[in-house]
């Protein structure tokens, strides 16, 4: 087990390129199991999540070549079906909540998947209903063990089919996706998800001979087509990294320039940012953040108290909430944080109110930040990294803060963030790992 110490009050300073998104990913990488011939993917994040994915790949019989920074090709030509009903492959899945994308591909190829219930963030109950929903709508049956926590899919031929999800499910929508592309048929999800990662893994699946029409919206329609090829591929920036970059930026008074983030695919994190009072300045594609001595919170019109909260695609993205609060706590004013997907996101606020935060609790789904404007310092304090964005958020606030500060559990934070201390010492930081 591994952990931060941080030294706070550091101003940070200079240049930073976000890594690739781990979302899109998980779902990338997953697909590439729809073909027999190489995948070739550019920009994937060294992160233990993707890292842990790769690996499980590997084992299952894909063959997997490290071609260069952040480039790996795939070539699933051969798999190792014994390992799949393997107590090994079990756990594994377990442990990783992108390996519930296997199902999706492998369900497509070959006609049934077993996975066991994917693990991940404890952040609430996260269901899977979705996915096997739009997988009965295409004809699979599914059958769950609680002795061992296993999902059993098959199916003799999926046929295409129209499906009103229930809720615009990110790794539900990329699941039925990848189940429907060699469908027989035409499928029509209405109520899809949108946001850029599921874009980037239909234009990928469209350059290995899918036929998806309706990218970007939430009515896609797919015409199953017979096989798959091989492609390249490259991943988008991480748009949760840049917004981490921002906050870091505005709670430590300090002026960043983060490279490359494809402005076209950020939606509305910036202007959400703007609302918190951080004065963004653009640079072709890349995002200057001024040093900025006070920020102030926008009110709505009329005066009323300013609420931020998480929406489908193109609203804000929950991942970004746990940081935004953080960056609240110095502002000038209040805003009310409403997490509306987790159930559990929310509770890590008792560390940054024992730093000496001004949060009220209302329930676990909303939060009062009453900001401190600067006059009043963050403590340093020993806490653990409940999970991946919680636990950036907690380095956000420790950056910030004056003195000392341990974050345990730094696996979490890990398992999203790729190389995080070293990334952060060279503009300026302060944070050593310490085992």
């Amino acid at each position: 087990m591994s952990s931060f110490v941080i030294e706070g009050g550091q101003k940070l300073h200079g240049e930073i390129t976000p890594q690739g998104a781990k979302n899109e990913a998980l779902q990338v990488i997953c697909a590439t199991l729809l073909t027999d011939q190489k995948v070739t993917i550019k920009n994937i994040p060294d992160i233990l999540d993707v890292n842990n994915l790769i690996l499980l790949l590997r084992d299952m019989g894909v063959k997997v070549s490290k071609e260069g920074q952040g480039i790996y090709s795939f070539q699933a030509d051969a798999l190792n079906f014994d390992y799949l009903e393997s107590e090994d492959f079990s756990i594994r899945c377990s442990k990783l909540r992108g390996s519930v994308m296997l199902i999706g591909p492998m369900l497509a190829r070959f006609g049934m998947a077993r996975i066991s219930k994917p693990g991940g963030d404890k952040i609430g109950r996260r269901r899977l209903d979705t996915h096997f929903m739009g997988f009965q709508k295409l004809g699979a049956k599914f059958s769950f063990n609680d002795k061992d926590d296993q999902f059993n899919i098959s199916a003799d031929k999926l046929k295409g089919s129209y499906m009103l999800l229930d809720e615009a499910s990110v790794t539900g929508t990329a699941n039925i996706i990848m189940a429907a592309v060699i469908a027989d048929g035409k499928t029509t999800i209405y109520n899809a998800a949108c946001e850029p990662y599921i874009q980037q893994l239909c234009r990928m699946l469209n350059s290995m001979g899918a036929k998806i029409s309706g990218i970007g919206s939430n009515l896609l329609v797919i015409e199953g087509v017979k096989k798959l090829h091989g492609c390249n591929h490259t991943i988008l920036p991480d748009m949760i990294e840049v917004g981490s970059f921002i906050g870091m930026a505005a709670m430590t008074n300090s002026q960043i320039t983060i490279k490359n983030v494809s402005l076209e695919n950020l939606g509305i994190i910036p202007e959400s940012f703007r609302r918190l009072g951080i004065n963004l300045k653009l640079n072709g594609d890349d995002i200057i953040v001024p040093e900025m001595a006070h920020y102030e919170i926008e009110s709505f019109l009329g005066g009323a108290i300013m609420t931020i909260a998480d929406a489908p695609w193109p609203g804000l993205s929950p991942d970004l909430l746990s940081v935004m609060l953080v960056v609240a706590t110095q502002a000038k004013g209040s805003v009310l944080i409403h997490q509306k997907m987790f159930e559990s996101r929310l509770f890590f606020v008792d560390n940054l109110i024992d730093m000496g935060a001004q949060i009220i609790l209302c329930d676990p789904h909303r939060a009062v930040v009453i900001g401190h404007d600067r006059k009043v310092n963050l403590r340093g304090k020993t806490m653990s990294s409940p999970d991946i964005r919680a636990g950036i958020a907690l380095l956000i606030a420790a950056l910030s803060a004056k003195g000392k500060s341990r974050i345990n559990n730094i696996d979490q934070i890990d398992r999203g963030y790729q190389n995080i201390e070293q990334r952060l010492n060279m503009l300026g930081a302060n944070i050593s790992r310490v085992r």
